[in-house]
């Protein structure tokens, strides 16, 4: 039926459903299970949950590390919760704000048996809800019945899979002439992934030629400081500072990638701010949060390149990695061109934990 709609599609309504603290339904080769995000979940669904059976509440291995709790799993840990826990107990493993006032919060007991299959998906898409990576799963039978019952969103683990990991089609929306501070000689297009997801922006400088490098930043959407200055990052500086040095050789193209955070979101990233307030660097702040370093998708600025019809990168970076993912995504980096502007004594900490433990070349 030309109305139904793809995995995709429907893969984004469940992303929008555990925003809204509404349970989606995963199924699997194991059986079938209610999911919902412990950080939008309220005490009446929470309630109407339990009334399907006993929960079982998923949480990444880096956020087991910090909380003493075994990861049978590898790289997510099935914590059984208390008969008589409540959302408190729930957001207390799931959310790191009060580790340090309350840091037992255990003894927490982990599953071994059992397939983890529906769990790790279920983290999957609370991490790219940009929700906290913890969501409580309720085994359930008759999956279908019970989601047609109740208006609630269906997937099935073989048909999402691909698709969780899968880089959504990018189609460029329109581009238009912006004179900027930079250059006069301005042009910004907007790109749209096909599953509804956030629109990414290319700001090209000139008239770069096809056929030579182009001078190319990847740079990655911070509210704090390139819109409000902040001084905890050098965010702020380096994307004037790139769009300075493009416009003084009169060419290049500067990619904003709706990436928050390092791919966790605004909301996540101030929860992470609220850990370096406590004395963890931003590397461990990420890991508390139940986050990897870095969750960003650079596969989507490679994309956005070719469709623009560049091959080949002169790179604005401080970051050898970033080197790494552009040649694995088909575009070959000619230079790597540094970029050390912004350094102040509120960041001068960011700045060193950057290049000590993410390899930045600072």
């Amino acid at each position: 039926m030309v109305l139904s709609l793809s995995i995709p599609e429907r893969l984004t309504r469940a992303r929008a459903d555990l925003r809204m603290g509404v349970p989606v339904v995963l199924c699997g080769a194991e059986g079938a299970a209610l999911v919902a995000a412990v950080e939008t979940l309220d005490a009446t669904r929470l309630a109407d949950l339990r009334g399907f059976g006993a929960p079982v509440l998923a949480i990444t291995a880096r956020r087991a590390e910090t909380l003493k709790a075994r990861a049978y799993d590898g790289d997510l840990a099935r914590i059984v919760p208390p008969a008589d826990a409540g959302l408190d107990w729930l957001r207390s493993v799931a959310d790191p704000a009060d580790d340090l006032r309350t840091p037992m919060k255990g003894p927490l007991q982990s599953l071994r048996e059992g397939a983890p299959d529906l769990a790790r998906a279920a983290l999957a898409l609370a991490k790219s809800a940009h929700l906290l990576p913890a969501a409580l799963l309720v085994p359930v039978q008759d999956a279908l019945a019970l989601a047609g019952a109740n208006g609630l969103t269906l997937l099935t683990l073989d048909e999402i899979a691909p698709a969780l990991v899968a880089l959504p089609p990018l189609d460029e929306v329109v581009s238009a002439r912006v004179p900027l501070v930079a250059s006069s000689a301005g042009r910004v297009h907007v790109f749209r992934p096909d599953d509804g997801g956030e629109e990414h922006y290319a700001i090209e400088i000139g008239r770069p030629d096809r056929a030579r490098p182009v001078l190319a930043r990847l740079h990655s959407a911070c509210f704090t400081g390139d819109v409000l200055g902040s001084l905890k990052c050098d965010c702020g500086p380096q994307l004037r500072a790139a769009l300075a040095q493009m416009g003084e050789e009169g060419a290049g193209v500067l990619l904003y990638l709706n990436q928050e955070g390092r791919g966790i979101g605004l909301a996540n990233k101030m929860r992470a701010y609220s850990l370096q307030d406590q004395g963890f660097d931003t590397v461990e702040a990420n890991h508390r949060l139940g986050f990897e370093d870095d969750e960003r998708d650079f596969r989507i600025g490679a994309e956005i390149l070719r469709k623009l019809g560049f091959s080949s990168v002169r790179l604005l970076t401080n970051n050898p990695k970033k080197l790494a993912m552009m040649e694995g995504c088909g575009l070959h980096v000619t230079e790597r061109v540094p970029l050390k502007v912004g350094e102040t004594a509120e960041n001068r900490a960011y700045l060193a934990t950057k290049a000590a433990k993410s390899g930045h070349l600072l």
